[in-house]
Formats: C-alpha cells, structure tokens, sequence
C-alpha cells in the first residue's frame, strides 16, 4: 500500500523498509522527551523492535489493524515522526489519532499538520464518524496538537491509559465528521 499527501513544506506517507533506520534513530534521539508518553519509545529501543514495526505496517493497514504514517521533510526527505489511525471500534465507526515528532523538530506545526491531514484520510476514507485523541493529562504538548486541529475537549478520564507500566488519567479530545477541521 502505497499513500502520500502533500502539505506544504511536509510529505506524509505510508512506512516503507527503507524508513527503518530514520525511524529507529529519531525515536532514539527523541527517547528522553517521549519516553513518558509513548512506552515504546524507550532509551533502550532495539533496532530490530523498529524493523519489526516497520515491516508490519503493509500487514496492519490490509487488515484495517491501523493505518500508520511517515512524516517527512518534502525537500530533504528527512524524516520527522509519525502519524496514525488506530483503537478503531467499527461498529460505531470511531477512530484513535495518534502522532510524535522527533526532537529538534517540535513547536513547527508539524504534529498538527500531519494530524490534520490525516483525521481528514479517516473521515474519507475510512469512513469514521469520530476520531478521538487521547493525551495524558501531563501531555500537555500532545493535547496543544488537539486544540490547534479544533479537537474538542470532552473530559477527562480516570486510568484511561498505561502507560511505562503506570496507570496514567488521560484527556479526552474529539474530532466528529461534518465539522470543521482547522
């Protein structure tokens, strides 16, 4: 599977294996800022963990498991971080969104604009009715990417996630089909 889109200075596409080592070293890089609230993102992550994911990501997206996404410097192709849809329940056609970005490259726009971009992916091609992100309440980082995208606040949870072996509350945003998406 191959997806792409184009948002200004950014290219958000489907994973390829060549992306492993970009991958592996940016979530290295980026272990100390997110390592809090992505449990995968540890400061001891093997190579082989992110070519496991990588390579799985053709698999997941065929199966509808997830549809996870690059994100890359369109002039340089470096790589930034990443973006998906995930958690779906289909019955009632509801979606998480999840993103990171690699260290170095916060506070750009760049969370939001991939997040963005790809909520409207899920609203059209997926056909979701509601996509939630779901931050921790210490995330603060994470919930600003919701405000900007016109994510609304609903509440907040008691243990929503675990995460690093912890009971963590969490906030929870929503995007609903037919509004807009700043």
């Amino acid at each position: 599977m191959n997806v792409e889109f184009f948002e200004g200075p950014l290219l958000i596409r489907t994973y390829r294996p060549d992306d492993i080592d970009s991958v592996y070293e940016a979530a290295r890089e980026s272990s100390p800022e997110l390592s809090p609230w992505l449990g995968w993102c540890r400061p001891d992550l093997k190579r082989e963990e992110t070519a496991s994911y990588i390579l799985s990501r053709e698999a997941a997206w065929q199966s509808g498991e997830e549809f996870g996404f690059g994100v890359f410097e369109r002039t340089s192709g470096n790589f930034l971080g990443g973006v998906g849809l995930n958690q779906f329940n289909h019955l009632h056609r509801i979606g998480n969104l999840g993103y990171w970005v690699r260290t170095g490259f916060t506070g750009r726009g760049i969370a939001s604009t991939a997040a963005r971009r790809v909520a409207k992916f899920g609203f059209a091609e997926l056909e979701l009715e509601r996509i939630e992100i779901v931050a921790a309440v210490a995330n603060t980082a994470s919930q600003r990417v919701a405000e900007k995208i016109g994510a609304m606040r609903e509440c907040v949870q008691r243990k929503r996630l675990f995460i690093n072996d912890q009971s963590q509350d969490a906030v929870v945003f929503s995007l609903i089909r037919g509004t807009n998406i700043v």
